[in-house]
């Protein structure tokens, strides 16, 4: 009966992390400002990138992207870089709001699919 019971409540826990993540919010560049700990950052790259993401780091802006606001947020970014990272790219990293610059975890970086696809062409009939 007592390895019944924690058996349960250990699968009560696994269900219960797997379900609510890893604590770590999920922001927008109009949204970060003011927070001190550990987020996700999730935006469109703005401008040219620039830099080197293992000597000296890679740095580039985000905005939000739903364009509801203006708000950019400078990013500091070491590590690898998925092939799909370009201006315009919406991509998530995960780092910490410092003096104004957001500094991103180290291989954080992960590019986002685009939420709406054109719809195919029907055939000529």
């Amino acid at each position: 009966m007592i390895a019944l019971s924690v058996a349960a409540a250990l699968a009560i826990f696994v269900v219960y992390t797997a379900l609510a993540g890893n604590g770590v919010a999920d922001l927008k560049p109009s949204t970060v400002a003011g927070h001190t700990g550990y987020v996700s950052l999730v935006g469109k790259v703005v401008g040219k990138p620039q830099g080197n993401a293992y000597q000296g780091g890679l740095r580039f802006r985000l905005k939000d992207i739903d364009h509801a606001t203006p708000a950019r947020v400078a990013v500091l970014y070491h590590g690898s870089v998925p092939d799909q990272f370009k201006s315009g790219a919406d991509l998530v990293v995960q780092g910490k709001l410092r003096d104004g610059v957001f500094v991103a975890k180290r291989d954080s970086m992960i590019t986002k699919c685009p939420d709406n696809y054109a719809p195919a062409k029907p055939p000529n009939t």
